[in-house]
C-alpha cells in the first residue's frame, strides 16, 4: 500500500503550514509584532551593554547557558532519531494499532515505515538547526571577547560600532536557528497525528500552530515586553 491522495494532501498542507509559519516569523523579525523580534532587540541591548563594560564574565556565563540548552536539544534529537530507527523493527505492531485507531482507513507496515522515516527527517532537520545554533553561539562568544574596551571605544567609536554589529548579528542568527529547531520539534509532535490518519494530521497541525502562534504573538511574555518597549518609546 502506498500513500493515497488524502495522505499526500494532508502531508502537503502540513509542510505548507510549517513553511508559511517560518516565513511569517522571519518576516516579522525586524518589527515589534512577535516575541522573537522583541527578544532580538534585547539581544542587541545586551551586546551594547557588554560593550560598555570591561569585565564580561556575566556575558560569557549567559552564552554558556544558551549553549548548554542548545546542546541539550541537539542531543535529544539524536536520541529521537535513534528511537525512530528502533521503531522500524516494530512497524507491523504500530500498523495494527493504527488500523484499530485510524479514522481514515487501513494502514500497513510500509506506510508506518514511510511515516517513521519522515519523522527521522524532521528530527534530523532540528538537529542541524540546533548544532548550527550551538556553533554560532560559540562564535558569538569569540566576538564578545573581541569587543573593544571602553577606552578604545572612545578612541575609535566607528570600529566599536562595527564590532558591536557583528556580535549582534551572530547572536540574532544563533537565536533564530535555535527557534527554528524548536519549531521543528513542535511540528514533529503534530506529525505524530499522521499515524492515526490524514485528518488527525491536519487537526494536530492546526492545534500545534495555534499554540505556538499564541505564544509568539499573544502570550503574557510578548505583552510584557511590548508594554515595556512602548513605555520606553524605543523606535522599531
Amino acid at each position: 500500500m502506498t500513500l493515497d491522495w488524502l495522505d499526500l494532501a494532508a502531508l502537503g498542507l502540513y509542510v505548507a503550514i510549517w513553511l508559511g509559519y517560518n516565513r511569517l516569523t522571519q518576516s516579522l523579525c525586524d518589527s515589534d509584532r512577535s516575541l522573537s523580534s522583541l527578544m532580538n532587540r534585547e539581544r542587541a541591548r545586551w551586546m551594547r551593554t557588554a560593550l560598555g563594560r570591561d569585565l564580561r564574565m556575566i556575558d560569557t556565563a549567559v552564552l554558556a547557558s544558551l549553549q548548554q540548552g542548545t546542546g541539550f536539544f541537539a542531543s535529544a534529537c539524536i536520541f529521537a532519531i535513534g528511537g525512530c530507527f528502533a521503531l522500524l523493527g516494530s512497524a507491523e505492531i504500530i500498523a495494527e494499532i493504527s488500523r484499530d485507531l485510524s479514522v481514515a482507513g487501513p494502514s500497513n507496515r510500509v506506510l508506518v515505515e514511510i511515516k517513521l522515516l519522515g519523522l527521522v527527517v524532521i528530527f534530523a532537520y532540528a538537529f542541524f538547526k540546533f548544532a548550527w545554533s550551538y556553533r554560532l553561539f560559540n562564535y558569538c562568544a569569540i566576538l564578545i571577547g573581541a569587543l573593544p574596551m571602553r577606552a578604545d571605544v572612545e578612541k575609535d567609536p566607528e570600529a566599536a560600532e562595527a564590532a558591536l554589529d557583528r556580535a549582534v548579528s551572530l547572536n540574532v542568527s544563533a537565536g533564530w536557528n535555535f527557534n527554528a529547531g524548536l519549531r521543528a520539534i513542535f511540528f514533529a509532535l503534530a506529525y505524530l497525528g499522521w499515524f492515526l490518519g490524514p485528518y488527525v494530521l491536519v487537526a494536530s497541525t492546526v492545534f500545534v500552530v495555534a499554540i505556538i502562534a499564541n505564544r509568539q504573538f499573544r502570550s503574557p511574555a510578548y505583552k510584557n515586553l511590548k508594554a515595556n518597549l512602548d513605555r520606553s518609546g524605543e523606535a522599531p
